[in-house]
């Protein structure tokens, strides 16, 4: 079982920045694709932002790019998910996932990843 621990979340204003961290132990950790997904209160669980187990590539959601970078450290095995100018509609509580399956093709979609952390909560004010 792979386990996911999130941290970074908080409150921030509009326009700040915040980083969030996704840290796995597994030693197969260079073999998982990664992604962020975020739900807001009485909303369905949406795709952030995704990175292939390489690193090569990354994916996001038109809401987010070119605000929020995904990047990705082997060895201390952990994904990062940097956010700036950062709007209230972002509030929400942010999931870390991951899969051994390839991405390539679905990385928008929530049921291509086996593994998920608690999740962490980041809320922008206005």
């Amino acid at each position: 079982q792979v386990q996911l621990v999130e941290s970074g979340g908080g409150l921030v204003q509009a326009g700040g920045s915040l980083s969030l961290s996704c840290t796995s132990s597994e030693r197969t950790f260079g073999t998982l694709g990664m992604a962020w997904f975020r739900q807001a209160p009485g909303k369905e669980r949406e795709f952030v932002t995704a990175i292939s187990w390489s690193g090569g590539m990354t994916y996001y959601a038109d809401s987010v790019k070119g605000r929020f970078t995904i990047t990705r450290d082997f060895a201390k095995k952990t994904v990062y998910l940097q956010m700036n100018s950062l709007k209230p509609e972002d509030t929400a509580a942010y999931f870390c996932a991951a899969t051994y399956r390839t991405i390539s093709t679905r990385y928008r979609e929530a049921s291509a990843y086996d593994y998920w952390g608690q999740g962490t909560q980041v809320t922008v004010s206005s």
